[in-house]
């Protein structure tokens, strides 16, 4: 078996667009809505829009962001892009190696002709199943198919919008932002490249993933591993090129939180949210047993699978489940080490000297 070649990466660069990416869908994060909402509230109403427009469609553009020059943080992505053309920001940014060609033909036709048509629409809907198998109604498909292809059907508007809300968002809270996160991610890849030597890959990748077991046979040649304040505990995998993958791991220490100055740390109250429910309990007293799979688990609960996998996916941000990438799909078992670690948490926060405001 060959052994992928590591490399790493790191910027805050990643983090500006993950970061959105969260603001924008905070309860898949366990973020604070209200929070949320209020740090979009300080942009401009028009550029607020334009990203509502941008971001669900937007696959993080980490082959975008591993090409840009040092120091790789928000302030060169916005000179970077102000070097590129308006019309082309958005496929520049948001068309790689892993877009599916039936797709970037469709789309660049529709940015050719500058509008779409029903046909355009049924026909990503079609694409969307067939290589994403987008677990969404026929509406929500076909509304998020028409979001899009309004996208490209006016790429240099929203090339010019999109450039803009950067801009702003870097100004009224990115930049200050970036000041509290680079220590994290230094110590986060310091952290991993010191366990790096001492762990066989999949090892490596299931530590710094926290719970997600790997293949013992990995198919890339080469790996570049990078760490993000704001994705923790989530990870995420793209394509660089053919020949490398990226893999973002979480960087926020355990006693921290997204939010800043809140004292309560992220994984402490996320692991005590998934504890109090009943339903979550009882699914991990079955994958205490053994590894199962969501549809195994609603089998035996007689809950309906969507039901499940949100269960899980709590369970997930609190770092309370194993997750084994099989070629049928997802397998989870309970992840013992962490419940300790979460008394471990516990018992430091209640220990802590409490501040008088």
């Amino acid at each position: 078996m060959q052994t992928p070649q590591l490399s790493w990466d790191s910027g805050t660069a990643y983090d500006m667009f993950i970061s959105l990416s969260v603001l924008h869908d905070p309860d898949k994060y366990g973020l604070r809505g209200a929070w949320a909402a209020g740090v979009r509230s300080r942009l401009p109403g028009s550029e607020r829009e334009v990203l509502q427009k941008i971001i669900p469609h937007s696959i993080w553009p980490l082959h975008w962001i591993y090409a840009l020059p040092a120091p790789k943080d928000g302030a060169t992505v916005i000179s970077e892009l102000e070097k590129i053309a308006p019309a082309d920001r958005i496929s520049a940014l948001f068309l790689d190696c892993n877009s599916p060609d039936a797709i970037v033909d469709l789309l660049k036709n529709v940015a050719a002709r500058g509008s779409w048509n029903e046909q355009d629409q049924d026909l990503l809907v079609n694409l969307y199943k067939e290589h994403w198998h987008k677990a969404k109604s026929a509406k929500k498909m076909k509304d998020h198919a028409a979001s899009e292809l309004d996208l490209w059907a006016n790429p240099v508007e929203y090339g010019e919008g999109l450039l803009s809300s950067l801009k702003s968002y870097q100004k009224v809270f990115f930049a200050e932002e970036e000041l509290r996160i680079r220590p994290a991610l230094k110590q986060a890849l310091t952290k991993a490249q010191a366990l790096a030597e001492e762990k066989e890959l999949p090892d490596l990748l299931n530590d710094l993933s926290q719970g997600v077991k790997f293949p013992e046979t990995l198919t890339m040649k080469q790996l570049v591993l990078a760490p993000s304040f704001w994705a923790d505990p989530l990870m995420l995998f793209g394509k660089l090129d053919p020949e490398r993958d990226i893999f973002i791991f979480g960087g926020r220490p355990s006693d921290a939180s997204l939010v800043p100055g809140d004292v309560v740390p992220d994984a402490l109250s996320q692991t005590m949210k998934a504890l109090a429910d009943p339903t979550r309990l009882r699914i991990l007293r079955y994958l205490a047993v053994e590894p199962l799979t969501p549809a195994e688990l609603a089998r035996r609960l007689r809950l309906r699978a969507p039901t499940v996998v949100h269960h899980l996916h709590t369970l997930r941000l609190a770092r309370l489940v194993h997750i084994t990438l099989e070629d049928e799909g997802r397998r989870y078992q309970a992840r013992r080490r962490a419940i300790n670690e979460a008394c471990l948490m516990l018992e430091e926060y209640l220990d802590k000297d409490v501040v008088e405001k």
